[in-house]
């Protein structure tokens, strides 16, 4: 099974970007979805009710999103494999722009909005330099000169990075991205996966840099993929 991370600010565009992996890529992978979101999601059952896939979400409650990325990945893979997925998307809320979510043995993609300004890729160094592929969104709302600055910004924070541009509401350019998710290696050791970098400093166990996925690993503040619906636990 693949495993693609997909995080970036709210609203730049997340959403239509799996939305159109899962229309190109439905025909020949099964596909699940992970949504991790803080109060309110609905885009697992949007995706559920119109490409007809496994899909659930999980709220972070007074938890990091990010974190709570992490504590439940390690379920979440299981749970993808119980599905018979061989293509797992997992989609953050990415709110604080300062946490990496990305993991080993996974492809990591950032997705930027090209209307949120050209200092945006400055504002998201962590989660611009540990990704594999940034998506830039919109850029049918932008001029031309505006989109090579956008990219000038993207390459200042990491000059290797991958960029696809896209309008992902039509999917033009995607073939890219589509293209690397199928060249990316399939997880050979769930228990091995790690995160690719040191979160901050925080409250959890997360945030002083434990690495491990899966709750069982960490303790304080802690997400479940099951039971996930009270929004504070004090373990």
């Amino acid at each position: 099974m693949r495993l693609v991370v997909i995080a970036g600010p709210p609203s730049a565009g997340k959403t239509a970007v799996v939305r159109q992996t899962i229309r190109a890529l439905q025909d020949r992978y099964r596909i699940a979805y992970l949504k991790i979101d803080v109060v309110r999601a609905f885009e697992d059952e949007e995706l559920a009710a119109e490409f007809g896939i496994p899909a659930r979400k999980v709220y972070s409650g007074d938890l990091c999103p990010d974190h709570a990325g992490v504590m439940v990945m390690r379920d979440a893979i299981a749970w993808a494999g119980e599905e018979g997925a061989d293509l797992l998307l997992v989609e953050s809320a990415g709110l604080c722009l300062r946490c990496s979510p990305y993991t080993t043995q996974g492809l990591g993609v950032a997705v930027l909005s090209a209307i949120s300004g050209t200092n945006t890729p400055l504002k998201m160094a962590a989660m611009l330099t540990l990704a594999d592929i940034a998506v830039v969104t919109r850029i049918d709302l932008v001029s031309q000169a505006e989109k090579e600055v956008f990219r000038e910004r993207i390459r200042e924070v990491n000059p290797r990075l991958d960029i696809v541009e896209t309008n992902a509401l039509q999917g033009t350019g995607m073939r890219y991205l589509l293209r690397a998710i199928e060249d990316c290696p399939a997880i050979t050791d769930p228990d091995a996966i790690v995160l690719r970098g040191a979160p901050p400093l925080g409250v959890c166990t997360i945030c002083i840099g434990k690495t491990e996925i899966g709750w069982q690993h960490h303790f304080g503040v802690i997400r479940r993929l099951e039971g996930a619906d009270y929004l504070y636990r004090g373990d």
